[in-house]
């Protein structure tokens, strides 16, 4: 049986650990709340560009298709997958690699490209040796814009340089709630129209400057406005699993303190009974 010392030893390091999950919780808590409103804001532009993107893609004739519209035919596919750069946060990454393992056996070893956001994702894959294109890290404590245009710059070069990659996925968590992240496989390349988006009206627009040139433009922006909300999405889910996380381990820890403590008072009662009973024999021994 472990002694009064070992317990009090125990309970202690325990209510150490509690006070850092629930910093944790309150750092993690505290940001959330910034990135849910990057991500609010971020939607309905995300949103307005798809239908604008849609409508674009209605209008362009079959023969005079963007290159990055054009389905191709063949296997090669390149996936972003978009992990975190630190743990603690629950099942976020797990699922996230458990769904981008599930896309390499669906589509073959060695006909996925991997590009990986996120220092958890990038590691367990160098462990397995399964190659990775571009590595991108430490982006979410101080994400922007320019990262994204980086990502899918990256993306859609690879896409125009390999006319044997046929499709662009994205892998990311989407955010819904604090206790709830959706794990999202998106198409990102060849551009297809949402049928989901509400289309706009049927009169054409008049274009300045040159039509090929500004819709060259808006495709350009519409990849990067995709890229920049995965991005948004992805690090306020992290910050919900790991705020959920670290309310869970703070509760558990205090379980674990109670029952310490518990432990604790039936020993020394165990203890001091037993000194009463050697006393008390004592006295008998003389008598």
């Amino acid at each position: 049986m472990a002694s009064l010392r070992d317990i009090r030893r125990k309970i202690k390091s325990v209510k150490n650990t509690q006070q850092i999950t629930k910093a944790m919780k309150m750092v993690a808590a505290a940001r959330l709340r910034r990135a849910q409103a990057r991500i609010i804001a971020a939607r309905p532009f995300a949103q307005k560009m798809e239908e604008l993107m849609t409508d674009v893609l209605h209008r362009m004739p079959p023969e005079q298709k963007h290159p990055l519209a054009v389905v191709r035919e063949g296997s090669q596919r390149a996936l972003l997958l978009v992990t975190s750069d630190k743990g603690l946060c629950g099942a976020f990454n797990t699922n996230l690699i458990r769904e981008a393992m599930r896309y390499i056996q669906k589509h073959g070893p060695s006909n996925v490209r991997l590009y990986i956001v996120g220092r958890k994702g990038r590691d367990y894959f160098k462990r397995t040796g399964f190659p990775i294109v571009k590595e991108y890290a430490n982006l979410f404590n101080n994400l922007g814009f320019h990262h994204a245009e980086i990502i899918s710059s990256d993306l859609i070069g690879g896409y125009e340089a390999d006319k044997s990659i046929v499709a662009v996925d994205l892998l990311y968590n989407e955010f819904k709630s604090v206790i709830q992240q959706k794990v999202v496989v998106k198409p990102l390349l060849p551009l297809t129209p949402n049928e989901a988006a509400t289309p706009l009206a049927n009169t054409d627009f008049i274009y300045e400057p040159a039509k090929e040139r500004l819709i060259e433009g808006l495709i350009r922006r519409f990849l990067k406005a995709q890229v920049f909300r995965v991005l948004l999405e992805s690090a306020a889910s992290e910050l919900g699993a790991r705020m959920s996380a670290m309310e869970n381990a703070t509760k558990n820890a205090s379980e674990i303190v109670d029952s310490l403590t518990l432990t604790l008072n039936r020993t020394r009662q165990a203890s001091i009974t037993k000194e009463i009973l050697e006393v008390v024999s004592g006295a008998e021994a003389l008598k």
